[in-house]
């Protein structure tokens, strides 16, 4: 197989990521996708669904999920609103990503993954217990169907989530490791965390974005792949350091302007090819 196959968060519907088709336009070879909605995840539309990417050349590596309710307006709604650390929404979330790992299941994916939320950092505050047990939780309903849970990096430093990942106990929780997210939410720098957390990667994100003024308290900005903090060629060399070969997947979030996005994407693709080129 392809060492660092490139890729696109997309989507089937009005969910993040780009449409199917601008990632056939962009000539790539994968894409994580983001879950559609709910009344939409049934058996027909995924063989549907595999038709198209059949005639595209496109295969999907994890179906991420994601929830109503959520807001990444800053970071304490986020705190307040993302993943399945929210007890009043927990229930219902769980028995929801339990269904899009039913539906990634329909589509021959061995990969989901999420935003789980904001981990407490000590291990005696009862919700990290909490959390715990839904991520046992999620992590059995997955291993039932031979797939695995990807978290995807951010809320979390590097050390916490390397503890926590050890603490639920289940061989199938891994990481979708997101640079970009550790500078936007000031959890870290990235290829420092990258080296700790780096047995436990199993798919990545290709995504830059620059500090805020203080870290923690306020948003980073996202901006496009090679103009922000992240150093992209150190990234991809950290990534052959500690023997992650998969897919490389861009992600650019501003569907609010497509052209921009597409365009930015494409740089995105092009400089990707050149690293790999160089790197080897």
């Amino acid at each position: 197989m392809e060492k660092w196959p490139l890729g696109v968060f997309a989507s089937i519907d009005a969910g993040l990521g780009v449409k199917l088709e601008v990632a056939h336009e962009l000539g790539v070879p994968t894409i994580q996708l983001h879950a559609p909605a709910k009344s939409t995840r049934t058996a027909d539309n995924a063989q549907r669904f595999l038709d198209r990417l059949a005639g595209y050349g496109i295969r999907i590596t994890c179906v991420f999920g994601g929830f109503e309710g959520e807001s990444y307006a800053d970071i304490p709604t986020v705190t307040e609103t993302v993943g399945l650390v929210p007890p009043k929404t927990r229930a219902a979330r769980t028995k929801e990503m339990k269904e899009i790992a039913d539906f990634a299941r329909l589509l021959g994916v061995d990969a989901v993954g999420l935003h789980l939320g904001f981990i407490p950092h000590d291990a005696s505050d009862p919700l990290y217990k909490e959390v715990l047990a839904v991520t046992r939780d999620l992590c059995d309903h997955c291993q039932s169907q031979n797939q695995n849970v990807h978290l995807e990096t951010g809320q979390e430093p590097a050390d916490p989530l390397v503890q926590f990942i050890q603490d639920t106990q289940r061989n199938n929780l891994f990481i979708n490791f997101d640079p970009a997210n550790m500078i936007l939410y000031g959890s870290g720098e990235p290829i420092e965390a990258l080296e700790k957390v780096g047995k436990y990667v199993r798919s990545v994100h290709c995504k830059d974005g620059t500090w805020a003024a203080n870290p923690g308290q306020e948003w980073g900005r996202e901006v496009a792949l090679g103009q922000g903090d992240v150093d992209m060629e150190r990234y991809l060399r950290t990534l052959d350091k500690i023997g992650y070969h998969g897919p490389l997947t861009i992600e650019r979030e501003i569907p609010q302007e497509p052209e921009r996005q597409k365009a930015e994407i494409g740089k995105a693709l092009a400089l990707l090819t050149e690293l790999k080129r160089k790197i080897g």
